[in-house]
C-alpha cells in the first residue's frame, strides 16, 4: 500500500529549509501509522513545489508514505526536471516485481465420469496383480515399486484431462453440475401468464 500526494503541510520534518513544525503533521503520521506506513525519504532532497508567485517561497509538500520497514521499497525520487508547466514535481518509486511462475493448467480426472470409474478399475486390477509373497531382498521390493509406479503413471496419462485453472475452478465440480448449468442457461427467462380484468391474457417474463 502506498499513500502519496500534495498534503499541503509545511514542516521541518521533510523540509530542512523550513524552520517551523506543524501540528497537522501529527495527524498525518497517526493515519499513516494506522496503515503501518512510514514517511519515505527521497534519494535526492530537493523541493517539490515551485511557486509562480515571487512573494511565496518554494516548498516540500508532496510526500510518499510506504510500507514501514520495507527493505525493497523504502525511498522515492523527486524529478524536478519533469514538472514542465506544473508547479509540482513528479515523485516516483520503484516497485520490485518478483518473477513468479503461475500455474494455468492442471491434470485431473473429472469427478463421477466414466473415465474416473475406468481409472479406478484399472488401478485396482494393478494392485491385485502385484505379487508380494516372495519379497526376499531390496531388489525385489524395488522392482515391485517400479512396476506399480509405472502402471499408475500409464493409467493416469491415459485417462487424465488437461483443464485451465480459473477463479471458479472447484474440485467438487462434476458432469451433473455442467448439465444443470446448461439447463439453467436455457431457462433463464420463465413465462408467467396472467388474466387481466378485461379478460385479455398478459405474459410476464422474469428471471
Amino acid at each position: 500500500m502506498v499513500i502519496t500526494g500534495d498534503f499541503n503541510i509545511k514542516d521541518n520534518l521533510w523540509n530542512p529549509l523550513y524552520p517551523y513544525y506543524s501540528s497537522h503533521s501529527d495527524n498525518l503520521f497517526i493515519i499513516a501509522d494506522y496503515f503501518n506506513l512510514g514517511l519515505s525519504i527521497p534519494t535526492n532532497q530537493v523541493l517539490t513545489r515551485y511557486s509562480n508567485n515571487n512573494q511565496e517561497v518554494d516548498l516540500v509538500i508532496d510526500l510518499i508514505f510506504l510500507y514501514f520497514s520495507s527493505s525493497k521499497m523504502d525511498n522515492h525520487m523527486i524529478h524536478s526536471d519533469w514538472r514542465l508547466t506544473s508547479d509540482h514535481t513528479p515523485l516516483t518509486i520503484v516497485i520490485p516485481i518478483v518473477e513468479e511462475h503461475v500455474q494455468t493448467k492442471k491434470h485431473t480426472i473429472v469427478k463421477d465420469s466414466d473415465k474416473k470409474h475406468t481409472f479406478v478399475k484399472k488401478l485396482t486390477k494393478v494392485l491385485r496383480n502385484i505379487d508380494t509373497s516372495n519379497i526376499t531382498d531390496m531388489d525385489c521390493l524395488n522392482s515391485i515399486v517400479t512396476y506399480f509406479t509405472s502402471s499408475v503413471e500409464n493409467i493416469w496419462a491415459k485417462y487424465l484431462k488437461i483443464i485451465n485453472i480459473i477463479v471458479y475452478s472447484k474440485s467438487w465440480w462434476n458432469v451433473n453440475c455442467s448439465k444443470n448449468l446448461d439447463k439453467y442457461s436455457f431457462q433463464t427467462f420463465r413465462e408467467l401468464e396472467t388474466i387481466q380484468e378485461n379478460g385479455q391474457k398478459h405474459k410476464t417474463y422474469f428471471l
